[in-house]
């Protein structure tokens, strides 16, 4: 079974963000930039349905500028076979990024599809879903944990009451949690060998898909600081300044 795993290149999650001064949006030059965390747990649990057996060949893709091949070649250096990457420097938004894995898919027919329950630079979370949604197939969201058999996925699914256990059909679309696993490092092996691994470059127009977006940002700000707090002497004292400065009570 092919395995086909999206990845995002996001500013690393150790960097500052800073809003660019006429508040279009974030600064991102000569800003240091990695795999979506979530996305390296995508890749690491294909890696490991692989070295089970499950998996025959791990796919990775990914959408953006050309810079995007880095994060690529930082999956095919954890251990994926080869890469897809589509090529634009357009602004993608969600379902853009959806049309575009099911073109992929559609190209590849994987029979399982692993992509990070969001990015930490859009916190959108939509494109699983609607990409599961375009395919037709099932889906499992927030993974805590899977496995794989007869043809039916067994996803434990982290929800805002705990955890529940669903069973769905194969071909599916999976979205990993944080505690699903722990990914790897890359070794200098691997990294070496990586770059000789192939990547596909592709364009939107070649897959037939629109990519315009249909959302604008009107404005990007800072959130206001958030003052400093104060100690209270006595229960009233807490309770008038909940009422009459805070609002809440």
């Amino acid at each position: 079974m092919k395995v086909l795993v999206a990845v995002k290149r996001v500013i690393d999650y150790n960097v500052k963000i800073r809003v660019k001064a006429d508040n279009t949006g974030v600064e991102t030059a000569n800003v240091k930039m990695s795999m979506n965390p979530f996305d390296e747990i995508a890749v690491e649990e294909a890696i490991r349905m692989k070295e089970k057996g499950q998996a025959t060949e791990i796919i990775v893709f990914s959408a953006g500028p050309a810079q995007c091949q880095e994060t690529i070649r930082t999956a095919l250096a954890m251990g994926a076979d080869r890469g897809v990457l589509v090529q634009t420097d357009a602004e993608l938004q969600p379902l853009a990024v959806a049309k575009l894995l099911k073109a992929v898919v559609d190209k590849e027919q994987p029979g399982l599809v692993i992509v990070g329950k969001q990015a930490i630079d859009d916190d959108s979370n939509q494109t699983g879903q609607m990409a599961a949604a375009l395919l037709g197939w099932s889906q499992g969201t927030f993974a805590n944990k899977l496995n794989l058999a007869d043809g039916t996925a067994e996803v434990k699914r982290e929800v805002d009451g705990g955890l529940e256990n669903i069973k769905i059909k194969l071909p599916a679309v999976i979205t990993t949690d944080l505690r699903l696993n722990e990914p790897r490092y890359a070794s200098l092996p691997n990294i070496m060998k990586a770059k000789k691994k192939p990547i596909e470059t592709l364009a939107p127009d070649a897959l037939g898909v629109d990519v315009a977006p249909r959302l604008k940002v009107l404005k990007v700000e800072e959130p206001p600081k958030r003052k400093a707090g104060i100690k209270v002497k006595t229960v009233a004292e807490l309770v008038d300044k909940l009422r009459n400065e805070a609002g809440v009570i």
